[in-house]
């Protein structure tokens, strides 16, 4: 995550609705019209279903607030707006109590095709999709619950689980390989680029591996991780993840994949 940002957070009214302005709501408006036929040509089944029952508006930024009501009636979670960026225990601390922590502004044109820290388009769009499924819903609130326990220098070792399932993560069904993640979903390019492109690696999902692969926040990944069963992941949930944190923190992590030296999250 960014240690700062060019964007400034936008305030819930007292009822939990923000406004956006006209060329904000625009913004959604072409960003889901960009993803509507890719998302469903290239995210897997468990992402399509979970957007088939929220129906989001496809015109406007949704209201925090109404889609907290229908999460609160599928899986118990809700969305809450937060400012641009948060840290890590706060992070954690939100999920592991069922709140789904959304940066609540909208990115500008500038950024349409690929933006570094997560807007409203992705949160909603990318996320909640997955959160109104209770297996991924579950999945998210053990890794909350685990960060809750973990020290500061764990924080940047366990969220790279998040990363490489949640976020980016990609599945493997009926033999074809689909995105899963909420990252993949929101993002106009690297969608595309994570199922038919030639230049990331797609390695088997594997919990170890995973926690001491590096990653980046600024460019489309060189590496991703795919789920043959779904069911693998949602395990996870039953395991100590600290102690495979601290076991990965002793192996040390892996070679940097990408071009240059600086490397997010180590």
């Amino acid at each position: 995550m960014p240690k700062s940002s060019k964007y400034t957070a936008k305030v819930a009214d007292e009822r939990g609705h923000i406004h956006y302005t006209d060329e904000e709501n625009a913004v959604w408006a072409d960003l889901y019209k960009a993803q509507e036929d890719n998302v469903q040509t290239y995210m897997a089944k468990e992402y399509l279903d979970g957007l088939a029952r929220l129906e989001l508006p496809k015109d406007k930024v949704p209201s925090c607030a109404d889609l907290s009501e229908r999460l609160m009636d599928l899986t118990g979670w809700s969305v809450q707006p937060v400012p641009a960026l948060i840290g890590f225990k706060t992070f954690f601390s939100m999920l592991s109590e069922r709140v789904f922590p959304a940066a609540s502004f909208i990115r500008s044109r500038e950024d349409f095709d690929y933006i570094e820290e997560p807007d409203i388009f992705h949160e909603i769009f990318g996320h909640t999709p997955l959160l109104s499924d209770k297996r991924f819903a579950a999945f998210s609130q053990s890794i909350g619950e685990a960060g809750t326990k973990a020290s500061d220098k764990d924080y940047a070792w366990l969220i790279r689980l998040y990363w490489f399932s949640i976020e980016f993560g990609l599945s493997r069904q009926n033999g074809v390989i689909k995105a899963l993640g909420s990252g993949l979903a929101s993002s106009p390019t690297e969608l595309v680029y994570s199922v038919t492109s030639d230049i990331p690696d797609r390695d088997d999902f594997d919990i170890m591996t995973i926690l001491r692969t590096p990653y980046r926040i600024d460019m489309h990944q060189m590496g991703y991780f795919v789920l043959d069963d779904p069911e693998i992941l949602f395990s996870l949930a039953e395991r100590d993840l600290l102690k495979d944190v601290h076991e990965a923190q002793k192996l040390g992590l892996l070679p940097n994949k990408f071009p240059e030296k600086i490397v997010a999250a180590e």
